[in-house]
C-alpha cells in the first residue's frame, strides 16, 4: 500500500508541476484534464501525508519509551497506544481511497424509467419512482430535464427519459440501475388484494459525442406526427424524431418539444448515453465474471428492490438490506440505502485490489 501510494504522490507532484508551466493555457483540453487528475488526487494526498505525520509521532514515542523517563514513559505509552488505533483507522480509510475511481462518477445522467409488468399499477408506480427520484435531486439541489415521456391518463407512466445535472449524480444513482418490484392494495382493486408490480430503472452516464463515435451510415432519423397528449401542434406537423441505430439496434424517439430541432437534439443526446452505457456494460460483464456483483454492474435483469406498503418495507437484496422507512425512501430520502449500496460495492473492490 506504501509503495501505492508513494507513486500515486509523485504523480500528484509531476501534475502540480506541469499545471505551474507557463504554456499550459495553450492546450485547454489537457489543462481540464491535469485540473481534473488534481482534483481527484487530493483527497488521497492528504490522507497519505497526515498517515506520514502519524508514523513519525509514532517513530518519537517509540523512542522515548527506550529512554529512562518512568514518568514520561508512562505518559508517552498512554498516547502511544491511541496512536497505534487511529493508525489502524487511517490505513482502513487509505485502503478505500485507493479504490480506482470511476471516471463517469462525476457526470450528469439520463435516467429512464418504464413501467414493466402490472399493467395500469406499474404505470402508477412508474410514475411513484419518477417522484421519488425528483424529490431525492431536490434534496441535492440537482437540476432536472424531461427529454422524453409516454404518460397514460390515469396519472401513470408507460416510459420516461430525464436528465439530472448536479456533480456526481450519476456516480451516486448509478447504483438504482435495475427492477424495482412493488407489492401494494392498488387503488382500483376492490377486493383488497395485494398486486405485485415492476417498473425498470436505467442509469447512463452523460456522453459527449467525442465519447461515442457514430457514423452517418449506422443511423436513420425519420421524422413523423407527433401523438397522445402534447398541445396543439399534435398532429399538425411532423415534429417528432425517432432515431435508429443499426449496429446495437437501439431505437430512440422523442416528440416532447414542439420544434423538430429540439426534439432531434434531445434524441441524440439519449442515443450517445446508451451507446456509452452500452458500451460500460461491455466492459462491466467481464468484471462482473470476476466479482460477481450484482451492486457494481447493475444489472437490469435482476430484480434489486421490493417495495412492500402493507407492511411499510423495502428491501434491496443485493446488499440484504431492510428498512421500514419506507414513506421517507419514497419521498426521496435514499441517502442512508445508497451510501451502504456504495459501501458494499467499494468492499467488492476491495477484494479485487
Amino acid at each position: 500500500m506504501l509503495k501505492k501510494l508513494a507513486e500515486i504522490e509523485r504523480r500528484y507532484e509531476d501534475i502540480v508541476d506541469e499545471l505551474g508551466q507557463p504554456d499550459i493555457f495553450q492546450d485547454p483540453k489537457r489543462y481540464q484534464q491535469l485540473s481534473r487528475d488534481q482534483k481527484n488526487l487530493e483527497p488521497v494526498i492528504k490522507a497519505f501525508q497526515n498517515y506520514q505525520k502519524l508514523l513519525a509521532q509514532i517513530d518519537d514515542d517509540r523512542k522515548t519509551m527506550q529512554g529512562n523517563d518512568v514518568e514520561l514513559k508512562a505518559l508517552v505509552s498512554e498516547e502511544l497506544d491511541e496512536l497505534l488505533e487511529e493508525k489502524e483507522r487511517q490505513e482502513e480509510a487509505l485502503k478505500f481511497l485507493l479504490i480506482p475511481r470511476d471516471e463517469n462518477d462525476d457526470k450528469n445522467t439520463i435516467m429512464e424509467i418504464r413501467a414493466g409488468t402490472g399493467g395500469d399499477e406499474a404505470a402508477i408506480f412508474a410514475a411513484d419512482l419518477l417522484r421519488m427520484y425528483t424529490r431525492y435531486a431536490e434534496r441535492n439541489e440537482w437540476r432536472i430535464e424531461t427529454l422524453s415521456s409516454n404518460l397514460i391518463g390515469i396519472g401513470g407512466i408507460k416510459e420516461i427519459s430525464f436528465m439530472i445535472r448536479g456533480e456526481g449524480a450519476y456516480g451516486i444513482l448509478k447504483y438504482e440501475s435495475g427492477v424495482h418490484r412493488v407489492q401494494r392494495v392498488p387503488v382500483t382493486e376492490s377486493s383488497g388484494r395485494i398486486h405485485t408490480s415492476a417498473a425498470t430503472v436505467a442509469v447512463l452516464p452523460e456522453a459527449e459525442a467525442v465519447e461515442v463515435d457514430i457514423e452517418d451510415k449506422d443511423i436513420r432519423i425519420d421524422t413523423y406526427r407527433a401523438s397522445g397528449a402534447g398541445g396543439q401542434h399534435v398532429n399538425k406537423t411532423d415534429s417528432a424524431i425517432r432515431i435508429t441505430h443499426f449496429p446495437t439496434g437501439i431505437v430512440v424517439t422523442c416528440q416532447d418539444e414542439k420544434s423538430q430541432h429540439k426534439n432531434k437534439e434531445k434524441a441524440l443526446k439519449i442515443l450517445y448515453s446508451r451507446l456509452l452505457s452500452h458500451q460500460l456494460e461491455a466492459q462491466q460483464s467481464k468484471i462482473a465474471a470476476e466479482r460477481k456483483s450484482q451492486v457494481s454492474t447493475g444489472d437490469r435483469s435482476a430484480k434489486i428492490r421490493t417495495y412492500n406498503f402493507p407492511q411499510g418495507r423495502i428491501t434491496d437484496h443485493r446488499i440484504n438490506y431492510t428498512s421500514y422507512q419506507l414513506a421517507a425512501v419514497m419521498d426521496g430520502d435514499l441517502f442512508e440505502l445508497i451510501e451502504k449500496l456504495k459501501l458494499a460495492d467499494n468492499l467488492e473492490k476491495l477484494q479485487t485490489l
